[in-house]
């Protein structure tokens, strides 16, 4: 019989303290980063986050929990998965 691979997924949560620091649970990847944005990959897809002086104080790959902290101005999740959908994309399709 041929082995099934599980994947766990892990929590996906966001808290925002302040729009100061930044807590995300259920991080797989971070794409890139620098003082302006950080570009990662969670359980609910894409995640960017653009700011200024924004730094990366932890990361836990074990966990998958990634702390920001810097001036926080948007959080921004790109989503190519066609089964999730707006509810506006939903109405006037």
């Amino acid at each position: 019989m041929a082995e099934e691979k599980k994947t766990i997924k892990m929590p996906h949560n966001l808290i925002l303290e302040g729009r100061r620091v930044l807590t995300v649970s259920g991080v797989n990847d971070i794409d890139s980063f620098d003082e302006q944005s950080v570009v990662l990959f969670t359980e609910m897809g894409e995640l960017t986050v653009k700011g200024s002086n924004l730094h990366i104080n932890k990361l836990n790959v074990d966990t998958g929990e990634l702390n920001i902290d810097g001036d926080i101005h948007t959080m921004i999740y790109t989503d190519d998965d066609p089964k999730r959908r707006s509810f506006f994309e939903k109405l006037f399709k």
